[in-house]
């Protein structure tokens, strides 16, 4: 009489953990390591990422794929070899010259605001927002603050208008043009025709305005600051309270704001464009 295997009781035995499919931190893990093996070598095969990593080539294959999709590496159909993309190379430029902007920039805005007495900031323009990466403070009682990593509307900040009056209308337009501008109070520009006037005011003048368009009580000065192509990647600001930032100072910070900007971007390797 045959034997017969005996039954296991309970749930069905599971797939050994090797055939399970990796969670969503595994991927990422592994395309990391990925990724830094390709950037330490000039150019390398999928086998030799397989042995390094400790990977099947299969799977290999799949998470290089995947980085391709994503312009974060690229393969040679010829030699077979896979080296960095051009995406993965813009975001290690945007980390040097946010490095560096933060590390230059802290003279800079020292100057700016025992000069205006006002406190004084750095912000970058990052999809179509401000990111604020950088501030020395007032001493005065009162001041503004903004801390490093917050992101604003770049319609309704003194430093996001800056940026965008060294960009073509039409630039402006297709940026803008999908989204709703938020309405933060009643000087708020939160339609794209009354934007570009204000726009147009300040290329005219060489510095923008935040005349309580975000916050009520609060003004600000900005000025925008490029990099060596001639691009406008960030800005330098003083801002603070309405009472003391009348007409009269915001007219003779103006100046100050935009040579602290031109400053900057000199010292950073940029190159100041006029407005268009």
């Amino acid at each position: 009489m045959a034997e017969h295997p005996e039954k296991t009781r309970g749930r069905p035995g599971r797939k050994p953990a090797a055939d399970a499919a990796p969670s969503s931190v595994q991927v990422l893990d592994r395309s990391l390591k990925l990724l830094d093996l390709v950037a330490q070598a000039d150019g390398a095969g999928l086998s030799d990422l397989a042995d390094q990593s400790g990977m099947a080539p299969s799977t290999v294959h799949r998470l290089l794929t995947s980085l391709a999709q994503h312009g974060m590496v690229a393969h040679d159909a010829e030699t077979g070899a896979w080296t960095i993309g051009v995406k993965a190379f813009e975001i290690g430029t945007a980390y040097l010259r946010f490095r560096k902007l933060g590390t230059i920039s802290r003279p800079f805005l020292k100057q700016l605001m025992e000069g205006c007495g006002e406190t004084a900031n750095i912000a970058i323009e990052d999809d179509g927002d401000v990111v604020f990466i950088s501030q020395v403070e007032s001493h005065a009682p009162m001041r503004a603050f903004f801390r490093p990593g917050r992101r604003g509307p770049i319609h309704a900040s003194g430093i996001g208008k800056a940026i965008l009056s060294t960009w073509p209308d039409a630039r402006i337009e297709a940026l803008l043009s999908g989204r709703a501008l938020q309405h933060f109070t009643e000087k708020t520009r939160d339609t794209i025709p009354t934007l570009l006037e204000d726009i147009a005011a300040i290329r005219a003048r060489g510095w923008s305005i935040d005349d309580e368009e975000h916050t009520l009580g609060m003004r600000c000065v900005a000025a925008p600051i490029f990099d060596e192509y001639g691009e406008a990647v960030a800005g330098i600001s003083v801002s603070g309270p309405a009472v003391r930032l009348p007409d009269s100072k915001i007219d003779a910070f103006g100046p100050v704001v935009r040579a602290a900007a031109e400053g900057l971007t000199k010292a950073m390797g940029g190159r100041v464009t006029k407005p268009e």
